[in-house]
C-alpha cells in the first residue's frame, strides 16, 4: 500500500467530513458550527502546519483516496488533538501512528512541549491506541465546557 501524507487544506473539507461521518465515534464528536466548512477554515488558518491527512494510492491509476486525518492546534504553550480519524477500511495499517508522529513532529518544531487530547470514555479502541502512544490518562482534572452558541451542543 502506498501511503503519503500532506498538510490539510480547506479544499479537503468535503472528503474529510465524509470520513468523519463514516464512523460513529467521530460523527458524535462533530458540532454544526466548529466542524462546518467555515469553522474548519478558521481552524486551518490558525494551525496551517499541524494538520495532516494520509492518502492511499491503490496502483490502479485512480487518484489517491483519503485514509485518515488529524487536526492539531496550539495556543503557543500546549497543543490539543481535536480530531483524528482513520477510515475503517484502512485501520491496523499504521496510518494513525503515522499521522500522530507527523503532528507531534510539527508541534515540536513550533516549540510545543505538551499535547493533550479528548477521547470518549467508552471508545476502548481509541483509548488503547493513545495509551500505547504514551498519552496517559489524567485523573486529577475535570474537563468542563460551556457553549457560547445555541447551535453548539453543550455535551454530556
Amino acid at each position: 500500500m502506498n501511503i503519503t501524507t500532506r498538510l490539510v487544506t480547506i479544499e479537503d473539507y468535503d472528503v474529510i467530513y465524509e470520513l468523519w461521518c463514516s464512523t460513529e465515534q467521530s460523527k458524535r464528536a462533530l458540532n454544526p458550527v466548529d466542524d462546518s466548512r467555515d469553522g474548519i477554515a478558521k481552524y486551518l488558518n490558525r494551525n496551517p502546519t499541524t494538520c495532516f491527512l494520509a492518502e492511499v494510492k491503490d496502483g490502479t491509476g485512480n487518484g489517491p483516496e483519503l485514509a485518515g486525518v488529524i487536526l492539531t492546534g496550539h495556543d503557543g504553550r500546549r497543543a490539543l488533538i481535536h480530531h483524528m480519524c482513520v477510515h475503517p477500511s484502512y485501520r491496523r495499517e499504521g496510518i494513525a501512528s503515522l499521522l500522530v508522529k507527523k503532528a507531534e513532529d510539527a508541534l515540536r518544531a513550533e516549540g510545543i512541549n505538551k499535547i493533550f487530547g479528548l477521547v470518549f470514555k467508552d471508545n476502548e479502541v481509541a483509548n488503547a491506541f493513545w495509551e500505547k502512544h504514551g498519552y496517559t490518562l489524567r485523573t486529577n482534572l475535570n474537563y468542563r465546557n460551556k457553549s457560547l452558541n445555541d447551535e453548539v451542543p453543550q455535551g454530556e
